[in-house]
């Protein structure tokens, strides 16, 4: 058995923190902080920092997208990338103090050539039964959203167990294919379904539908409001522990990859939802990943308590 991540839009993340920042001026930064990323990429990482070995595959493009790869394979993380033309993206996220606000400005990234997407394809035709495949976040340019149901049904034929992180709306017609766990937001879980989901009772209908539409697991990230975990056979919820938010980018990576890590470690799922969370919670509280110097502590604000399996109904 092999664990491979996918991000198919790597980036670099510029993290800026100002205390403040006004238009047509020169704003001097308070600090800063440079970061190999992608949403796979932070997988890896955290998967690599509990104990389990992964190999990252994606686009590459530039001397950005070679940074990235240098600095994973620092940290002892196989790479199988794919060389594109172009360059790999930079995104930057600033964190005002005195206005307590975020800025998010994430760009577009290489367009990738349609040889490429072949090239690609035929490495996940080449992953072995019982592998693990964690494909996350966006799709570069030259790549069409209907991939994330060829990736799916590739899986299915291969008997990979494919864990999907990604906002597109064809993820719906991934679920024949049986995806082994999703991982939406509340915003992502609203999108699918096309309605309005702000309740307790809507976050537990919606998730059951997508495991009875035919996704094995589903770990629905709720951020402030904590996380969900439904399969055919339980549901269980925990809330997220208090803290100051200095940067939200990569919390539900941390949540997925810790998460990904307690199930194939073969941890209790009480205990692993619950790490999870504080996990996830511990890089919202930082401007990187977490190191889980802090879990421990904040473990010990969350509640985990199992819902019944029943048929959830939309009050009105």
């Amino acid at each position: 058995m092999s664990i491979y991540t996918c991000t198919l839009n790597l980036a670099i993340d510029l993290f800026i923190e100002t205390d403040t920042m006004e238009p047509f001026t020169v704003n001097r930064t308070k600090d800063d902080d440079i970061q190999a990323n992608g949403k796979g990429v932070n997988v890896s990482l955290i998967l690599k920092m509990l104990g389990v070995d992964t190999t990252a595959l994606g686009f590459r493009a530039g001397f950005t997208g070679n940074y990235i790869e240098d600095y994973l394979q620092e940290k002892e993380i196989s790479t199988d990338f794919i060389e594109v033309p172009g360059m790999t993206r930079i995104n930057v996220f600033t964190q005002v103090n005195q206005t307590k606000e975020e800025y998010k400005l994430v760009n577009q990234g290489p367009e990738i050539p349609q040889e490429k997407v072949e090239v690609f394809l035929d490495q996940i035709r080449n992953l072995q039964a019982e592998d693990y495949l964690c494909i996350s976040g966006s799709l570069p340019r030259g790549i069409e959203s209907t991939i994330l149901v060829d990736i799916s049904r590739i899986c299915q034929e291969r008997d990979v167990h494919l864990i999907i992180d990604s906002s597109y709306k064809e993820i719906m017609d991934c679920l024949p294919y049986h995806p082994f766990l999703l991982k939406p937001n509340e915003e992502e879980l609203a999108s699918w379904f096309g309605e309005i989901i702000d309740s307790e009772e809507a976050y537990l209908f919606y998730g059951q539908q997508l495991i009875k539409a035919g996704a094995q697991n589903v770990l629905l990230s709720l951020g402030s409001g904590g996380a969900i975990f439904f399969s055919q056979t339980k549901i269980i919820r925990g809330n997220s522990p208090i803290g100051k938010v200095v940067n939200t980018a990569c919390a539900g990576d941390t949540l997925l990859g810790t998460f990904l890590a307690g199930y194939l470690t073969e941890q209790p799922l009480e205990e692993t939802l619950r790490k999870s969370l504080a996990a996830g919670s511990s890089t919202a509280f930082r401007k990187g990943l977490t190191d889980f110097s802090d879990v421990k502590e904040l473990s010990k604000q969350i509640e985990i308590k199992e819902e019944g399996l029943k048929t959830w109904e939309i009050i009105n």
